[in-house]
């Protein structure tokens, strides 16, 4: 295959039933051999499903039965509506702070009603992703950059596994902020609250799950470590002998379809959460997504993705579980495990219901432990230090703002951290537009075209022309600062100016403030004797000048093609004394 045929087949875009429904279709053209594949694959998956789904329970504040609720059904409506072949979509790391911080405050210590205001929390961020879907949002992810992403996974695993060290170690803390759990895991220390049998387990498990993964990376760690601790206590009774906490036997049966009730003063508060929610969910989808797209040679419709991550954390919601996302932990085992298709996620969810229905025994001797320290080992994954040191290496603002967000997830809160982190990077991109590089133009021997003359301090002018280049689009917050860039360079100029010539080609757009500070240039430089000239403007800016009436004003006489013409055109209005201007155009080809 071609790679323009490869390219074709990634970039076509399905319509109707096929965008909406892509399981619809998957099922339609399925094969035997595909499902011995993804049969394979899925029972590899259910045996981190399980582990990681309760993990992720207790991480966020909740009893663990509704990490497995919330592992079920996004698995079933992704299948349908999700346009990605692979991904694996349920409880996630980087949504349990969120769902903490955000739920936790209003539960007031009751795990039922912590779980009731979770699933809202979930409904409310899933219509959030639907409408933005619908809306054709899926540009929005561009609002988190990488040092932006770096800085909340950072934040987001440090405030993990401060908040799972406590489990490791055998007791609890109660606390909804990062201050809180240290402090509270700092007090259990120093007062005695550790049990050696739990620590023993939880860093035996750390143990385990590392020792597979340095050594055995084709052995689920996590599943080694979770069954091993599990078949330990079973068999010395723990529980009893050594007062270890445990799971304890799982409700029997499948989560029940209900809508949670909340207050409108509790919807408040969730919403701020779920905007969160969705935002971070988002960014992290589109990303592995197209990661896995790219890999498999197909397209992903990222507004599509927007709508099945919605319907999948709507029908979380409703069906008892709490706010889902893609998982970058899970779906490469699927991978390696040789899923095809979405129907291997749909085994995984089979395989929990059944064990939900006929063995909700076998997950009574479970340590908390042993789930903290599953917790704790997706902490060492999460965290970003090498790409953080290259920032700081060749960006130091953008390390300064990962910084940032990492220090506002830690100590404000995740849903504090991350919006501030966008807005200090919403800062620093009108600042960069605010106060773009502009630059006069001159000659170099045997260099072809005009550069910048601070770069080049050899290059030549031509006298009584301004040459100058505005690296970004006007608009109301720069075009002051263009107008006075204009004037310093034509004061600055080494002979009295004639004419001034913008290098346009940067200039994406002029807004209306944009224009009428032209109108003024021009009237003031001509009031100087001194015309106001373009080259290389884009067509699209010309026509907004003509809707503004500011190019029938200007004078179309006063709009070129290419810098080298409008140098034309002035020599041959202004001759000048430069007797090898003309050898210099030849020999390097700048010439119009």
């Amino acid at each position: 295959m071609t790679p323009e045929s490869v390219l074709q087949i990634r970039h076509k875009r399905a319509g109707g039933l096929r965008r909406w429904l892509p399981g619809v279709v998957t099922i339609s053209n399925y094969t035997r051999s595909l499902l011995v594949q993804d049969l394979a694959a899925g029972l590899v998956l259910t045996a981190l499903l399980a582990p990681i789904g309760m993990g992720y329970a207790e991480a966020a504040g909740l009893p663990a039965i509704y990490g497995l609720y919330a592992t079920i059904v996004p698995l079933l409506a992704y299948a349908i509506f999700g346009p990605s072949r692979i991904l694996v979509l349920g409880p996630d790391s980087a949504l349990t702070a969120l769902i903490a911080a955000t739920v936790l405050p209003l539960a007031n210590g009751d795990a039922v009603r912590a779980a009731s205001l979770a699933a809202a929390l979930a409904i409310i961020a899933g219509i959030i992703c639907i409408l933005a879907g619908l809306a054709r949002f899926g540009f929005i992810t561009d609002l988190l950059s990488k040092p932006i992403r770096y800085g909340y996974m950072n934040g987001i695993a440090f405030t993990l596994l401060i908040s799972q060290l406590p489990k490791v170690l055998g007791f609890s803390v109660s606390a909804a902020s990062l201050p809180d759990s240290a402090a509270g895991f700092l007090e259990g220390i120093r007062g005695g609250r550790i049990n050696a049998t739990a620590s023993i387990i939880g860093f035996g498990c750390l143990a385990a799950i590392f020792a597979c993964r340095r050594w055995l990376p084709r052995l689920p760690g996590v599943l080694v470590a979770v069954v091993g601790a599990t078949a330990a206590v079973a068999l010395f009774d723990l529980e009893t002998r050594a007062h270890l906490p445990v799971v304890g036997t799982l409700p029997q049966g499948l989560p029940m379809f209900r809508v949670p009730e909340v207050s409108f003063a509790e919807f408040t508060s969730l919403a701020a959460g779920a905007v969160a929610i969705a935002l971070v969910s988002i960014a992290d989808m589109s990303v592995l997504s197209r990661i896995y797209a790219l890999r498999g040679g197909y397209y992903v419709d990222e507004n599509q993705e927007l709508v099945a991550l919605g319907v999948a954390n709507v029908a979380t919601g409703l069906f008892q579980g709490f706010s889902v996302s893609s998982s970058a932990s899970r779906t490469p085992v699927a991978e390696s495990a040789g899923a095809r298709t979405q129907v291997t996620g749909v085994v995984g969810a089979i395989c929990i219901a059944l064990l939900l229905l006929f063995a909700p025994r076998l997950m009574a001797h479970v340590p908390i432990a042993a789930l903290g320290a599953v917790v704790v080992s997706v902490c060492y994954n999460l965290v970003e230090v090498v790409e953080v040191r290259r920032l700081y290496r060749l960006r130091s603002g953008e390390f300064f703002l990962s910084i940032i967000c990492f220090m506002g997830v830690a100590l404000l809160g995740v849903v504090h951290g991350i919006f501030i982190a966008v807005g200090f990077a919403l800062l620093a991109f009108i600042w960069r537009a605010w106060r773009p590089y502009s630059a006069v133009l001159g000659r170099v021997d045997g260099v072809k075209g005009y550069h910048d003359i601070t770069r080049h301090p050899e290059a030549r002018r031509i006298p009584g022309l301004v040459l100058f280049r505005w690296d970004a689009p006007l608009f109301f917050a720069n075009s002051e600062m263009f107008r006075e860039q204009v004037l310093r360079a034509v004061s600055e100029a080494p002979t009295p100016t004639a004419w001034v010539v913008v290098a346009a080609e940067p200039v994406t757009d002029v807004d209306i403030t944009a224009a009428d500070v032209l109108a003024e240039l021009e009237e003031e430089l001509g009031q100087a004797g001194i015309a106001l000239c373009f080259a290389q403007m884009k067509g699209p800016v010309k026509d907004r000048l003509k809707r503004y009436g500011l190019f029938g004003k200007l004078g179309m006489e006063h709009f070129f093609p290419t810098i080298g013409q409008a140098v034309d055109h002035y020599l041959v209005k202004y001759p000048v004394v430069w007797n090898d201007w003309e050898d210099d155009k030849k020999q390097d080809g700048s010439g119009s």
